[in-house]
């Protein structure tokens, strides 16, 4: 997969054809937000929950995630598009690196057809439509991918201390990022000019800022008996065991189709000569920006659980490995590939536009055949409980469930409805519970929210009165309800 000796300057220049693919793209995304009937997701409201109590920390996440939240909105207000402007800036941004690596390593038409390739993947075109902390790991995986390039074939200063910085801000975004020491060392170990920059201040001074750009976090984490890495550890914990193998196929299967499986052949095809790819400089550094961890969280699925996205930036170097590849050699290649993108642009617009396409077949959306059933009539249920709410300004609005919580806060914004989570284990599983737990006072009133009778708060209280109930059918076969209690007189847990 070389380039030819001339590629970056006897080719046209394909930016404008990917900026007018990305305007296109985040145009539609949005008019899709708009117009789908989608809400946030539960993640999303509550992330916009932490972006208005900023920390170095939250219970599951490192901060950047809701610093960029806090960035959006400020700049354009709390509406949905605002909420998750966060991925239609990175995903873009992300497939603009791609091109510049794509161009650097292999060619101008190699750059422009992987930053196309990245931004219709099928899980790329999920993520787009909310704002998750992939959408800042991906970006910053591929910044440290091309800086760890520069700085191995350079050894200049300046890009390891951006190395360092990529890094430090890709902790700070999700703890994923640290496999990328899986990345780097390979690559450090590969050559013998590689290793001599061990023996340099370089690497060491990447570390190094890496570190201190995640020290802050560090700190929160120690002020607060480390709940982000103990929630980490606990979503990673391997129990050995063969009942969780099939988790394994789940997982490969998953990452087919979140790559597309033609482009999946591209990916595939350049790691069977794997021996013949590692000598080759460019190939060495993408396998190494995906393979390691790709192997990682594939034991992690054997051995344990492992959820789709968790080797989410093998997208990135692993869609560009495979353009590589489908761009070398026979014609057969490069047909597969134009059919790779053809396939993933039109499951794209499957998906965006899935209750079109049933209502041309006469088929009703269902609960069960709406990949977007998740992000829909969350605020239409809260609305419908708004009155009770408003009814009594000054009580704590107090769920067991960190989803309905975050919708009413979200929902209920303009109204800033004070929100406490029903904590009687004293346990911490999330981020409310984490600092809003309803504290042990008492002789206090609440409104409790629930889907059904709570009688485990009931009993805590002397009193207990069902003030109303809501219900939004939001499928044919599926409705959302909850209602509302009036509890008074707490008796303590």
């Amino acid at each position: 997969m070389k380039p030819s000796a001339n590629a970056q300057v006897s080719e046209a220049s394909g930016l404008p054809w990917l900026l007018v693919t990305i305007t296109l793209l985040t145009l539609w995304r949005i008019w899709v937000i708009t117009h789908s009937g989608i809400t946030l997701y539960a993640d999303e409201a509550y992330y916009w929950g932490w972006s208005k109590d900023l920390a170095w920390g939250y219970f599951s996440k490192p901060p950047l995630v809701a610093a960029l939240i806090a960035a959006t909105t400020a700049l354009w207000g709390d509406g949905l598009v605002a909420v998750k402007a966060g991925s239609l800036i990175f995903y873009p941004a992300t497939a603009l690196l791609l091109y510049g690596l794509g161009r650097r390593l292999y060619s101008e038409r190699c750059g422009t057809l992987a930053a196309i390739a990245f931004l219709t993947l099928p899980i790329t075109s999920a993520l787009g439509l909310f704002i998750s902390t992939d959408a800042l790991l991906l970006f910053f995986w591929t910044a440290a991918l091309w800086l760890l390039h520069e700085a191995i074939a350079r050894d200049r200063l300046a890009h390891w201390l951006g190395l360092g910085l990529v890094c430090g801000l890709g902790l700070m975004s999700k703890y994923t990022m640290g496999a990328f020491l899986l990345t780097a060392l390979p690559l450090l170990v590969a050559t013998p000019e590689a290793r001599r920059l061990l023996r340099r201040p370089g690497p060491w001074m990447a570390a190094l800022i890496a570190l201190l750009v995640l020290a802050p976090n560090l700190w929160w984490n120690w002020q607060n008996d480390f709940p982000t890495l103990r929630h980490t550890a606990d979503i990673t914990r391997v129990d050995g065991g063969r009942e969780h193998s099939s988790n394994l196929l789940e997982f490969l299967g998953a990452q087919v189709g979140s790559i597309g499986p033609l482009l999946a052949i591209g990916f595939i095809g350049a790691l069977v000569p794997l021996r013949a790819a590692l000598s080759r400089p460019a190939d060495r550094l993408l396998i190494a920006g995906s393979l390691p961890l790709l192997l990682l969280v594939c034991a992690q699925a054997l051995f344990g659980h492992a959820n789709a996205n968790w080797a989410g930036p093998i997208f990135c170097s692993g869609t560009l490995l495979a353009v590589a590849w489908l761009l070398e050699g026979r014609a057969w290649r490069a047909r597969l590939l134009v059919a790779a993108l053809v396939f993933n642009f039109a499951i794209t617009g499957l998906v965006y536009h899935w209750p079109s396409v049933l209502h041309l077949v006469g088929r009703p959306l269902t609960a069960k055949l709406d990949p977007l059933k998740r992000m829909k009539d969350w605020d239409r249920l809260v609305e419908t409980l708004s009155p009770f709410i408003e009814a009594h300004p000054d009580l704590l609005v107090v769920a067991d469930d960190r989803t309905m919580l975050a919708h009413v806060a979200y929902t209920l914004r303009a109204k800033s409805p004070r929100i406490a989570s029903w904590n009687p284990s004293h346990t911490v599983i999330d981020q409310y519970q984490l600092t809003r737990s309803l504290p042990n006072t008492p002789g206090i009133d609440v409104l409790y929210i629930a889907e059904s009778t709570p009688t485990g708060a009931i009993a805590r209280f002397a009193r207990s009165q069902q003030l109303g109930y809501g219900s939004v059918q939001s499928h044919p076969d599926f409705s959302r309800h909850a209602g509302v209690w009036l509890l008074s007189d707490f008796k303590g847990y």
